[in-house]
């Protein structure tokens, strides 16, 4: 049993279908943005906020309309576009808290423009700490309000202009019961017990750095696994920079100029020739063949590389290594994480919340790989703490936690059935 509500719910949702103020008019022009960050100002309680982007079309995850609203105020709808000056915003939206769905979605593009909240109420992470099975605003919306949320233009181009007005629609309406919803999921979290477990959360995700480029990020293209080779990885690398620099340069998303199953493919099969390049099947698109020279040129150049540049197939990160290799690299570490890994399930489950909400998966395997010299609970809290774990995280897992690294070292194995380490 879950905190959230566990009996069938045969409750007629009511539909949600025009905002109740009606569709205000997008802030498109200074004055309009002044008069618009005055009001939100003058407004009272929280402020709801949204943002929509335009993944799949766009390069990057730059915001193309952001959606506030607060009681007083009503809702507003700006254009971060045609607005690119944001400071009085800026300022109106400075001191309130914020309330988003699965904020550390929306707050790195929402920090593009210049938008940070000091101060916010997650709902979906909320519902997370609840033991809500789904916690999609639809989903959450329906079961906590009862209200049939519209949901069909989040994965628009929404940097399309003119925006249809069936769109402005259902940006204005998710956010139109947000601070509803925040005032629900407050008084059951308050009723759990666990209003406190969630503002840490929220004050860890408000703190949180903004994400950092990636490392080798050509390393994320799907498929990659079937690609063991150096010199195949030199040749995903080469495209995968190639079409990074189109995408960039056209401002449109990379795979809409060719897929990772091309570049991947291309890789395995290496062809000789630019006509054996653009026979391939997954080249057969008019716009991909049109630019075969520019793919078999990045194709050439990773072939041309001294065995010094190529890059290696595996890649040493930070943290322990893949727990697939554990059983033999390290069966203590192994079975570690196994009993940590059940531990923390159960303790899970007592608390209703998935496992990952209440000890990371990382924090887990670092623990299991490296824990401390002194099974204690002080050094369990201290390495914990250097982990990143919250206070009400490492009150509810410690003892656990020592008591299961204890019974590891005096030989107790995983409880029959545990899978194992798995990556």
């Amino acid at each position: 049993m879950s905190d959230a509500a566990q009996e069938p719910d045969d409750r007629e949702l009511v539909p949600l279908l025009e905002p109740a103020d009606g569709v205000p008019p997008v802030v498109e022009t200074r004055a309009a943005l002044a008069a618009a960050a005055a009001a939100l100002a003058a407004g009272e309680g929280p402020v709801a906020v949204d943002a929509e982007r335009a993944s799949g079309y766009r390069y990057g995850q730059r915001a193309y309309l952001i959606q506030l609203r607060r009681h007083g105020a009503g809702t507003v709808l700006i254009d971060p576009i045609a607005c690119p000056d944001l400071d009085p915003l800026i300022d109106a939206l400075e001191g309130p808290e914020w309330v988003l769905h699965a904020a550390s979605q929306d707050i790195p593009c929402l920090a593009e423009v210049g938008l940070r909240p000091t101060l916010i109420f997650d709902t979906e992470l909320a519902g997370r700490l609840l033991g809500y099975p789904r916690v999609g605003l639809g989903s959450i919306v329906a079961e906590v309000l009862g209200l049939a949320l519209e949901k069909g233009h989040s994965a628009a181009d929404w940097s399309a202009r003119p925006l249809p007005e069936p769109w402005l629609r259902y940006a204005a309406l998710d956010v139109e019961v947000l601070i509803d919803l925040r005032n629900a999921l407050e008084r059951e979290l308050t009723a759990a017990g666990k209003l406190e477990w969630a503002q840490q959360e929220f004050a860890a995700v408000t703190a949180a750095p903004l994400p950092s480029a990636r490392v080798d990020p050509w390393r994320r293209a799907s498929g990659l696994h079937r690609v063991r080779r150096p010199r195949q990885l030199a040749i995903v690398r080469a495209m995968w920079e190639t079409r990074d620099k189109m995408a960039r340069s056209r401002d449109i998303a990379p795979g809409r100029i060719l897929p990772d199953t091309a570049i991947v493919e291309a890789a395995l099969a290496s062809p000789p020739t630019v006509e054996a390049l653009a026979e391939m099947p997954v080249f057969s698109g008019r716009a991909t063949r049109r630019a075969a020279g520019q793919w078999f040129a990045a194709i050439e150049a990773a072939r041309a590389l001294p065995d010094s540049a190529l890059p290696p197939a595996h890649v040493v990160a930070g943290g322990p290594p893949p727990p697939r290799s554990w059983p033999d690299r390290d069966p203590d570490a192994a079975a570690r994480l196994s009993v940590l890994r059940a531990v923390i399930g159960e303790l899970a489950d007592k608390h209703h919340m998935p496992t990952e909400n209440l000890l990371s998966p990382d924090t887990v395997r670092r623990i299991a790989w490296s824990p401390p010299e002194e099974t204690s609970s002080d050094a369990l809290r201290t390495a914990l703490t250097d982990l990143g774990a919250r206070p009400w995280q490492i009150e509810l897992t410690v003892d656990a936690v020592v008591d299961a690294l204890s019974r590891v070292a005096a030989g107790e194995t995983a409880p029959t059935g545990d899978p194992g380490p798995e990556d």
